[in-house]
């Protein structure tokens, strides 16, 4: 049976990736109690970082809500591999966006609406959350955004 949100995914023409495997000494999510904390996602796309270089050094915001959708995309797929299960997540708490930018680019809130706006057309309200954009100096591999999580699951 298909979850709620992978419908709207596969209306939206979004099929969830393999979730990625760490990339150094840590988990990719941890379950405690009725909440799924998801280690940050880099805009992977077929296997390979999408988006990389800096917002306002040569990157404009719509390169960065694209890298933002990505690395949305990449949190589903998480939670997917952590619940077996999408109708599992209640909802979406909060998410913290890195913008890997220059010191004068100050449109971080836009390049993570990339993600939120994306988040909420897949979840539906559920999907609403709190959140954080913030600049970064720089990113892992030179990604462009790197993306975190913390959703409500069912027990």
């Amino acid at each position: 049976m298909t979850s709620q949100t992978e419908t709207r995914l596969s209306e939206l023409g979004i099929t969830l990736p393999d979730a990625a495997a760490p990339a150094a000494n840590y988990v990719p999510f941890v379950k405690t109690g009725n909440q799924l904390f998801i280690s940050g996602q880099l805009p992977m796309e077929s296997g390979a970082i999408a988006v990389t270089g800096k917002l306002g050094g040569g990157l404009e915001v719509e390169d960065g809500q694209k890298a933002a959708k990505l690395c949305a995309i990449n949190l589903l797929a998480q939670a997917k591999a952590a619940t077996g299960d999408l109708d599992k997540v209640v909802r979406l708490v909060k998410i913290v966006g890195f913008v890997n930018s220059t010191g004068d680019f100050t449109d971080q809130p836009k390049v993570i609406n990339g993600a939120s706006d994306f988040l909420v057309e897949a979840m539906g309200d559920s999907g609403r959350h709190a959140r954080s954009a913030v600049s970064a100096a720089s990113l892992p591999f030179g990604a462009a955004v790197e993306i975190e999580a913390i959703f409500e699951i069912a027990d």
